[in-house]
């Protein structure tokens, strides 16, 4: 148990550092190609923070693993959520850009609707929803570079970024390929170890998923929050949260459901009811209204919502190892 739990600790650093050095080489190489930085930012930088999670969920899928293909892509929404997005809004609420929140919540509320229409009546995920997802993904990614495209203005904004220090094609590559290797070698100590882990507490492998798993996966969303928070732009942090929950479901769910099909973890039961019916999707779905709803209609965000959240992370992790 002791060597599982190093193990599982240390998948989660090379997640972590394993994705930083995956952006930094794909980035310096689209540089060097002189990609277009919005271009850059809206793919090669969205899917490296989003990585571990695709990562995790796909090693997952291949050992026939659902419950923490399921776990971690719903764990990381409400996480990202209600505990990253949350911190932020609690120390420092702000203004938020509305008409730059509209796309991506439009296609998370879309993208997870059709989740939850599919996990309420078929009870499962077949391959066809896998692809439906990638090929939501795709066309979201299009989309946004479009937009962008058509809006030089705004998408400004977004790419006044610090500049990489030159460095050579070979270091790139390097980068590239060792962070790529950092990340599945991660995701397979995660999944691995978190399997033993979780057999150890007698606890479901959904729950390793929906807790430990997505707030491992999940640190480079808070480092960036905090990050964001100290140079004091958190507000500015929300459309990064809302983009990466929309990728776990598109891409992370879509890359494990297409790998391999799964029925909904029913485990854990409620009432004599599915959990994760009862409990992780309504959660999902619940946080991520709080705190769009009232930034999409007023522009700002309020200390009352981090509060709120905070308080429903502390209380959906308590009931998922104590009840």
């Amino acid at each position: 148990m002791f060597v599982a739990v190093l193990l599982f600790l240390l998948g989660f650093a090379l997640l972590i550092k394993g994705g930083d050095w995956f952006v930094d080489g794909a980035t310096g190489i689209a540089h060097r190609f002189h990609l277009p930085e919005l271009l850059i930012g809206a793919t090669v930088v969205s899917i490296g923070t989003t990585l571990p999670e695709v990562m995790v969920s796909a090693q997952a899928a291949l050992q026939n693993n659902s419950g923490i293909s399921y776990g971690n892509a719903i764990g990381s929404i409400i996480c990202n959520t209600s505990l990253i997005a949350a911190l932020t809004v609690a120390i420092k609420p702000g203004l938020v850009n509305k008409k730059s929140l509209r796309l991506p919540a439009a296609a998370f509320f879309l993208a997870a609707a059709i989740y939850s229409l599919v996990a309420y009546t078929a009870g499962r995920f077949d391959r066809w929803v896998g692809i439906l997802f990638l090929c939501m993904f795709a066309v979201y990614m299009v989309i946004s570079v479009m937009q962008m495209k058509n809006n030089p203005e705004e998408a400004a904004g977004a790419e006044e970024e610090e500049k990489t220090e030159e460095t050579t094609l070979t270091k790139d590559i390097g980068l590239l390929v060792v962070g790529a290797a950092a990340i599945a070698w991660g995701a397979n100590l995660l999944v691995n170890n978190g399997t033993i882990i979780a057999q150890a507490l007698g606890v479901p492998d959904s729950v390793i998923g929906l807790t430990m798993v997505a707030l491992g996966t999940s640190l480079p969303e808070l480092i960036t929050a905090i990050t964001s928070l100290m140079k004091g732009h958190g507000a500015l942090s929300l459309g990064n949260v809302i983009g990466a929950n929309l990728f776990n479901i598109v891409l992370v769910s879509g890359t494990a459901i297409s790998i391999a099909p799964f029925a909904i973890p029913a485990e854990k039961q409620l009432l004599g009811m599915n959990s994760s019916l009862l409990v992780d999707i309504p959660v999902m779905l619940g946080v991520m209204l709080l705190l769009c709803v009232p930034a999409l209609k007023n522009g700002k965000l309020y200390r009352w919502q981090g509060i709120i959240l905070l308080t429903i992370y502390a209380l959906f992790t308590i009931y998922q190892f104590v009840l």
